[in-house]
């Protein structure tokens, strides 16, 4: 069967191929999403005493709606973020989070290992594309500083 289009050998490039610029190579990624979890704090006492951490979010994708942002959260908004998106996108399988502590829980080892294990999780959840376009909570979780989950009934 005869061809109509033109091919190429390998050493033969077509014109309007042109060599990257060291901005394309070393640049940002097209879609990049970056998140860390860190600086946690403990506050209050006795009873009363609780460790917030700040989620730091550097991303291009267009479902986010800042480029770059920072928020503080504890551990309780955390569980109540995982069981939301659970309710919310059922196709998608959301990891575990860090398991409550009960004893010891403001140790410096506790709370790094729970940063870690935060970061793991949001890092898994924000970057998956279905999330990222499903859910009513994840950017407003992530990104807004004003976040209320009085603002989100159950549906």
């Amino acid at each position: 069967m005869p061809s109509h289009g033109r091919s190429f050998s390998p050493s033969m490039r077509p014109s309007t191929m042109r060599e990257q610029t060291a901005e394309e190579q070393y640049g940002a990624p097209e879609n990049f999403l970056e998140i860390e979890v860190k600086n946690p704090m403990t506050h209050g006492s006795g009873r009363k005493m609780y460790t917030d951490y700040e989620i730091i979010c550097r991303t291009s994708i267009p479902a986010f709606k800042l480029r770059k942002s920072s928020v503080r959260r504890r551990y309780s908004d955390f569980e109540w973020f995982h069981d939301r998106l659970e309710r919310e996108v059922a196709r998608v399988s959301i990891p575990p989070l860090p398991g409550k502590v009960f004893t010891n829980r403001f140790d410096d080892e506790v709370v790094e290992n729970r940063r870690e294990g935060l970061e793991r999780f949001l890092q898994i959840v924000a970057g998956h594309p279905l999330l990222q376009t499903g859910s009513k909570v994840l950017v407003a979780f992530i990104q807004d500083p004003a976040f209320s989950k009085d603002q989100y009934s159950y549906d």
